[in-house]
């Protein structure tokens, strides 16, 4: 038995010339609210986890405790990014 797979036509010219100029639109996914609430979101764990940060520096703490706060610094630039990105 032999499989055969059937792909369409590559090479289709339906599309006229003047859809095909036509630049893409980024459409927003999430609403202005929304953006607000993540960059908001981004900027409080950015200003906890410096805080958080300047009290382990002036408490002499060893360096290895200052590692999680890279997930707290990582969570508030996804939420920064999110809502700059629109996404």
């Amino acid at each position: 038995m032999i499989n055969t797979a059937y792909f369409s036509d590559l090479q289709r010219d339906d599309l006229s010339k003047e859809d095909r100029d036509v630049g893409e639109v980024c459409i927003a996914n999430i609403s202005p609210l929304e953006r607000q609430k993540r960059l908001a979101f981004g900027s409080r764990q950015l200003i906890f986890t410096l805080i958080i940060l300047g009290i382990l520096i002036a408490l002499h703490v060893n360096p290895l405790w200052r590692l999680p706060l890279l997930f707290m610094f990582w969570a508030a630039a996804v939420g920064y990014f999110q809502a700059r990105d629109k996404t």
